[in-house]
């Protein structure tokens, strides 16, 4: 019998057929099945026994998962500019607030100042003491008022990140709405933690005085150490506490509470918060730098051309028109860099409940189901009465494991399915192989 040419040798798809189709031999480029189409038992993908890489979701301003620097950072951006109305607007408010005190402080000691050159003996100099001391703990005033309503603000500006990170705008009135109802806790907290921080400045100058007082100069090699270990502790503790606005607004804990749970979730994290918020603030100072010193420069050469020949009623009168638009400036350059940085706070928090919390599977179940659209996502179950109840039964809340599972991603544990619908196999078929 004569052998086949080697040329004319049958290839491989034209062998004799062992019970099927061949489900290990890819088509030939002129096969039955077009250029650059699988055939059946050959669908593209990883190996046998490999699952396949699914990105997570990302239906807002985040991917569903733990987040990195650069994306807490773009998350921020995206939040404010998706919801500027009400993050942008709420920030002003505060920030003009401030201004207006700040400004009327500055007009003060001016006049002041001006009040001293007239002073020649040391009775006079004792009376004009006491109003300069007045303005100076005005001063004081108006910067922990400042920073009690931005400890308040901060609590509600996590309602618009918060809901963003599903593509969920929030306007003004509702951003108000819903964050009003922990409105009381959040003055608990930022009252708390202002009074904390009074507390703990006022102790440590009674201390360094003291000092001074009893050791005069040297007194010096204690008081540098003890500032220095205290700057240590008010950063370290106030890193800890920072995330307790948001865990009152989204997780409706009370003030303690929310004290609690921001130590919890900052636990072994605390490195990384101390260098993202190193970071934005540094970002934050140089863009407010960037834009207030040619504010300022402008303020004083319309001051100059105004009055080329200044006297004492034509400088206080440039000092107010200046000091207006340098307020009005700083107003604006503020909002915008304490939005962003409370922003910076709310996607923190975010991460670490999905770090801690599984929060991004939860998440995951609320995008899909759509349950709750005008909530807060990531707060505990609905409670009686509301229409998101219908996803948590009375049931389901008395008894934990008959809740309904949150979806697993990637589905079917990441393998790529068959064209039969089921997964891709981890193993090669069984039965005898075609002979080669």
């Amino acid at each position: 019998m004569s052998q086949p040419e080697h040329g004319n040798q049958p290839q491989w798809g034209n062998q004799p057929q062992w019970g099927g189709p061949p489900a290990w031999a890819a088509p030939q480029g002129g096969g039955q099945y077009g250029q650059g189409q699988p055939a059946p038992g050959w669908p593209p993908g990883p190996p046998y026994g490999q699952p396949l890489y699914v990105a997570p979701p990302k239906p807002g301003i985040i991917p569903l998962r733990p987040l990195q620097f650069g994306e807490i950072l773009d998350g921020s951006f995206q939040t404010i500019r998706r919801n500027a109305a009400s993050m942008f607007g709420s920030a002003l408010i505060v920030q003009a607030l401030g201004a207006v005190f700040i400004g009327i402080v500055t007009v003060g000691m001016f006049q002041l100042s001006m009040s001293f050159e007239s002073v020649s003996t040391e009775a006079e100099f004792t009376e004009a003491m006491g109003p300069f001391l007045a303005i100076m703990a005005g001063t004081l005033g108006v910067s922990v008022l400042i920073g009690f309503l931005g400890s308040v603000l901060q609590g509600v500006l996590v309602v618009p990140v918060a809901r963003s990170v599903l593509n969920r705008r929030t306007g003004f009135k509702q951003m108000w709405k819903l964050a009003g109802r922990r409105i009381w806790p959040l003055l608990g907290v930022a009252l708390l933690l202002t009074l904390g921080g009074l507390l703990a400045a006022t102790a440590v100058v009674g201390i360094a005085v003291l000092l001074f007082t009893a050791m005069g100069p040297g007194a010096l090699l204690l008081v540098l150490p003890l500032g220095l270990g205290s700057v240590v502790a008010f950063v370290w503790i106030g890193l800890k506490v920072m995330l307790a606005p948001a865990a009152i607004v989204v997780e409706r804990t009370g003030v303690f509470g929310g004290l609690l749970r921001s130590w919890q979730l900052t636990r072994n994290n605390w490195w990384r918060i101390f260098g993202i918020t190193l970071v934005v603030a540094i970002m934050v100072g140089v863009i407010a730098q960037i834009v207030q010193i040619p504010a300022s420069l402008a303020a004083a050469a319309i001051g100059e051309v105004v009055t080329p020949h200044p006297d004492a009623e034509s400088v206080s009168s440039t000092l107010v028109i200046t000091t207006v638009i340098s307020s009005a400036i700083g107003a604006l350059v503020g909002s915008v860099t304490f939005a962003f940085q409370a922003s910076v706070f709310a996607l923190i928090y975010m991460d670490l409940r999905m770090r801690r919390d599984g929060l991004d599977v939860e998440l995951m179940r609320l995008m899909e189901t759509g349950a709750d659209p005008d909530g807060v996502p990531g707060g505990p179950p609905a409670q009686p009465g509301n229409p998101a109840q219908a996803e948590y039964p009375q049931a389901h809340l008395q008894n934990p494991s008959t809740q309904p599972q949150a979806p697993t991603w990637p589905p079917n544990g990441g393998q790529f399915p068959s064209p039969n619908g089921g997964p891709f196999p981890s193993a090669p078929p069984s039965g005898p192989r075609p002979p080669a």
